[in-house]
């Protein structure tokens, strides 16, 4: 059973930045594929990014290539997501996620473990 708890949430104003980290417990850390999820109130919840097993491979959605970064440190068993230039329509609660896998994927289904969450509200 992994755990994980997300921190690094906030109240943000367009164009700053935000680092989110992820800590895990239990399981083989090193083993899985991550991947960051986030859900604005109404909508359905969406891939933000996705990182290897190793970290050689990363994948974003559209929506923030060029602004956020997803890295992890196996060592500490933990998963970043930094945030730069961040906009309104970034506010949402955001999400980590493990998947028993080389690669992360794209859909919520994919992935077999989930933090809480943790909130991002960035005023215009």
């Amino acid at each position: 059973q992994v755990q994980l708890v997300e921190s690094g949430g906030g109240l943000v104003q367009a164009g700053d930045s935000l680092r989110l980290s992820c800590a895990a417990s239990g399981g083989s850390f090193s083993s899985n594929a991550l991947g960051w999820f986030r859900q604005a109130p109404g909508k359905e919840r969406e891939f933000v990014a996705g990182i290897s097993r190793i970290g050689g491979s990363t994948y974003y959605a559209d929506s923030v290539k060029g602004r956020f970064t997803i890295s992890r440190d196996n060592a500490k068993q933990t998963v970043y997501l930094q945030m730069n230039n961040l906009k309104p329509e970034d506010t949402a609660v955001y999400y980590c996620a493990v998947r028993s896998s080389y690669n992360p994927g794209y859909s919520p289904a994919a992935y077999d473990y989930w933090g809480q969450g943790t909130q991002v509200t960035v005023s215009s």
